[in-house]
Parts: structure tokens; sequence; C-alpha cells
């Protein structure tokens, strides 16, 4: 398995991103109607769950030791079992996913707003006032069946989050080669951005 904990910061400026004509659509992720992938008595209580997501584009969402990971589309087996991408702390996303479609129709990219339970120094402890929410980016799986995150925004340090991951998604997704370029933060990054990590399949 290779293992990243980088990243990389990487600017988009907006006056200099191309006009696209993307736009967007919404989902709800409802965990509580989704397959279930793993056994029941899966050790550590992992959860690995096939859920629906757009038309039929599928959402594939994992949680163990209190981290999230979410899929996009066609992944591969291999992504769907070895895949995932999170932050260092504990962390959850919100269920509403925003999703980019290119000029065909077709999700090329997703926006997830993510909450991350940041450690007081103090008291070693989660706490609300270092909590932190970043934007992720994801890549949906297209016909190489490979997704995976291609950037963050810090939510709450940049003025038009929203719109500057609308830019990454555009711009950064169709291309981003999933296991080989790096995620990197966009913007703006605050104290409460916290790092990701990522693991995928060798």
């Amino acid at each position: 398995m290779k293992q990243f904990a980088y990243v990389i910061p990487f600017l988009i400026p907006l006056s200099m991103a191309p006009a696209l004509a993307n736009d967007s659509t919404y989902s709800d992720l409802d965990t509580d109607h989704c397959k279930s992938l793993l056994p029941e008595d899966t050790e550590g209580g992992g959860i690995s769950l096939r859920c629906k997501g757009f038309k039929d584009y599928a959402v594939y969402f994992k949680e163990g030791d209190l981290r999230q990971s979410i899929l996009f589309g066609p992944v591969s087996d291999a992504y769907i079992a070895d895949v995932f991408e999170s932050f260092e702390p504990f962390n959850n996303a919100t269920p509403k996913i925003e999703w980019r479609l290119g000029a065909d129709g077709k999700p090329v990219a997703t926006i997830l707003r993510w909450f991350l339970e940041n450690i007081d120094p103090v008291t070693y402890e989660p706490s609300p006032k270092l909590e932190g929410q970043v934007l992720v980016v994801s890549k949906v799986a297209d016909d190489t069946r490979q997704g995976c995150v291609v950037g963050y925004i810090d939510a709450l340090a940049n003025p038009e989050p929203n719109a500057l991951a609308r830019k990454v998604a555009d711009t950064r997704a169709k291309d981003f080669a999933c296991g080989r370029d790096i995620a990197g933060y966009h913007g703006i990054r605050g104290p409460t951005a916290a790092e990701p990590t990522h693991v995928f399949p060798d």
C-alpha cells in the first residue's frame, strides 16, 4: 500500500481561470439507506457502503477510527477496497454533495464540506473553538475507474470558498491522475485546515 500524508499548496487565481460551461446539481448522502460492503462482524467496526448518488453514479462511503473517506462514480474494486483519503484529526462530511457537470451533463467532480475535530494542545481533546471546515474537491471516476481527491479549500479562511472550489473542480479534476498527482490546498490555508491523509492501492 502506498501512503501519502503531505500536501503541496497550489493556487489558481480566479482571474486567470478560463470561462467554463460547467453547472452544478446536488444530492444527499443518506447512509441509512446504503448497501453494506463489509460483513457485520468486521474487525474494528469499520464501515464500507455503496450509496445512491447522482443518476447512475454511486457514492462509496467508508468510516474507520472516527475518520471518513468518500469516492464517487464507477471506481474499481481495488479502489473501493483500499483507497482511504481523509484527514489526520477525527472528521465527518456533511450529507449535501455538489456535483459539477461537464458540458455533456456528466459529472466531472464533487464538492463536499468536511468538519475537522482539531485537538486542543492544552486539554488534548477535540475543541469546538478549533473546529476546521474544509471543502474537499474530488474527481468522479471515469473510464479509468479511478476517483480521488484533487484539492482542498479552507472554508473558514477564504472569502468565497465555494466559488474557489468550483474553479478547482472545473480546471483540475478531469486530467488529475489519482495516485500520482498530489492533492493540495488552494487559496488561503488557515490554522484549522488540518493535514490530509491518502492511502492508495499499489
